[in-house]
């Protein structure tokens, strides 16, 4: 038994050090080459949202801000999560990078994948949410991007949420709240 544990050291212990190795330009290569992989997923996410109704593209063009989620993945079986990455943009400059999260607890069973879009109205708004101070309910909040659902969109203290569904099958009555973590792009 102690000739296994002390392979898996070796084995540990060399994992460690050649992490510890890996030149620090090859991980700035993958963050870089990471970056306009989403870009290009939230472009493309983008298009599928005014695609489908294009009277979202007012929200773009008149918003202070917004974030793209272009997949959130979210599941559940009674207690159930969300999570999906996005990026944040500021009168149409890329500023940041923001992670979604989401606990529910309640009556709810499958998965489904989405697209998620919040518009911010004014710079105060977006700057709340730079500071990680906008928690809320998604399924109280946003708007199910339909043909016309457009009209339906509305600030409500200066967020406006849009959504659209990917794929997969969600039965949900529950209560739980989106939480995001921004961080700034450096230049």
């Amino acid at each position: 038994m102690r000739s296994y544990l002390g392979r898996w050291a070796v084995v540990a212990a060399g994992l460690s050090m050649a992490m510890i190795t890996i030149p620090h330009r090859v991980i700035a290569q993958e963050t870089d080459y990471d970056l306009e992989k989403k870009k290009l997923e939230v472009a493309q996410a983008i298009q599928t949202v005014v695609t489908d109704d294009a009277g979202v593209q007012r929200f773009f063009d008149d918003s202070y801000g917004y974030a793209v989620f272009p997949s959130v993945g979210k599941g559940g079986f009674i207690v159930g999560g969300a999570h999906g990455n996005g990026l944040v943009y500021e009168q149409g400059d890329l500023v940041g990078k923001a992670e979604l999260k989401q606990v529910n607890v309640g009556l709810q069973m499958g998965g489904q994948s989405y697209i998620q879009v919040i518009f911010f109205q004014g710079k105060e708004d977006l700057d709340r949410f730079k500071a990680n101070q906008v928690e809320f309910s998604g399924q109280a909040s946003a708007v199910a991007i339909t043909e016309g659902a457009s009209a339906d969109i509305d600030y409500t203290k200066g967020v406006a949420v849009v959504s659209k569904a990917k794929g997969g099958l969600m039965y949900e009555a529950s209560l739980g709240g989106q939480e995001f973590d921004y961080k700034p792009i450096g230049n």
